[in-house]
């Protein structure tokens, strides 16, 4: 009967894991394990709770991934993003390679498609950036540069390729890019790049939202050599992050775009970033742009919680086991080129 017991207990366990790339954390739940998969209200208060550093656990995340069953023909599974605030977005660059690291060591895949939003994703192993430092390589598309796709208004402009816009801040050339998540890129100098205009332009873009009626997630990147990008993100629904995904790939093809002299296609960029770095390779194919992501997929803890206590925002019994990756990562970080105080930057 002990027995029993104990088998019908485990049926009723989840797994989840932290996870994290360019230190732009999540929890993944898979719901193809569970009994019955949780609705969009319950994701949505499952969310606010757990990401929360006060409420949820290991000091919260920036959101939780979360994994379904395929929607589209010869995808593996689906992957939907559920912010910090509750909202979903349409994709997550970093989000994605952490999911494909999952898919990859459940099915024993190395090359396959994931859904997102708005599109079906390939995403493939990568070499490791590092010793226990595993990469992925994610598909970063469509991308739209019409002001339908963000969605914008009241600016003066149908599109914004390295335009001013006064509304938005006096002196800075502006981009703004679908990919398909809404993304506003300025290329400015160190002072900028520290100071506090990005937070000053991104709390009022996503607090008022007078021009992205969406909200829009806020890029400021310093040119640091040919090739070479030191990008910083205050992003909707989360506030300043260590890294965004879509916001490094897309100021990468904002790179290639607005300066041809220090940035080219089909080669790799080297992408910095608070959290660390990653890899972007900038395509212009059949009159379509798409962006090949590439970073690190780092499981920090895994999980164990009764899916009751999981469906009643009850973390107080969860059974939590830590990995060895994070050391690896920081190490890996430790060895990168340093910035000045630009590396630095939360």
């Amino acid at each position: 009967l002990s027995i029993n017991n104990f088998l019908r207990r485990e049926k009723i366990m989840v797994k989840l894991l932290k996870v994290h790339g360019s230190q732009n954390h999540f929890f993944i739940l898979d719901q193809t394990e569970l009994k019955q998969e949780l609705s969009d209200s319950e994701l949505k208060e499952l969310t606010i709770k757990l990401t929360d550093s006060q409420t949820g656990l290991l000091d919260g995340a920036d959101g939780v991934l979360v994994v379904n069953k395929p929607v589209r023909e010869n995808a593996l599974a689906q992957m939907r993003v559920i912010n910090a605030d509750g909202s979903e977005a349409s994709m997550c660059g970093n989000g994605l390679r952490t999911v494909a690291r999952y898919l990859s060591e459940k099915y024993q895949k190395t090359n396959f498609l994931v859904d997102t939003m708005n599109a079906s994703l390939r995403v493939r192993k990568d070499d490791d950036f590092a010793p226990s430092v595993p990469a992925f390589a994610v598909e970063i598309s469509p991308v739209h540069f019409n002001k339908e796709a963000l969605p914008f208004d009241n600016l003066g402009h149908d599109r914004l390729i390295d335009d001013f816009a006064p509304e938005l801040y006096p002196g800075l050339r502006f981009s703004s890019i679908a990919v398909p998540n809404p993304h506003l890129i300025s290329f400015v100098n160190q002072k900028q790049i520290t100071g506090p205009i990005l937070g000053i332009v991104g709390k009022r873009l996503n607090s008022e939202k007078p021009y992205f009626t969406d909200g829009v997630n806020v890029n400021f990147a310093q040119i640091l050599d040919k090739n070479r990008l030191f990008v910083r993100t205050y992003e909707r629904g989360v506030g300043f992050t260590n890294a965004c995904g879509t916001g490094m790939s897309a100021t990468s093809l904002a790179f290639c775009l607005t300066k041809p002299e220090m940035a080219e296609f089909d080669t790799p960029i080297n992408v910095y970033n608070p959290g660390g770095m990653v890899k972007t390779i900038v395509h212009y194919e059949d009159n379509n742009y798409w962006i090949e992501l590439i970073g690190n997929a780092t499981f920090t803890h895994q999980i164990s919680i009764a899916e009751e206590d999981l469906r009643n925002r009850n973390f107080a019994n969860a059974q939590i086991t830590e990995t060895n990756e994070q050391t690896a990562y920081e190490r890996f970080v430790d060895n990168l080129p340093k910035f000045n105080d630009i590396t630095t930057l939360a």
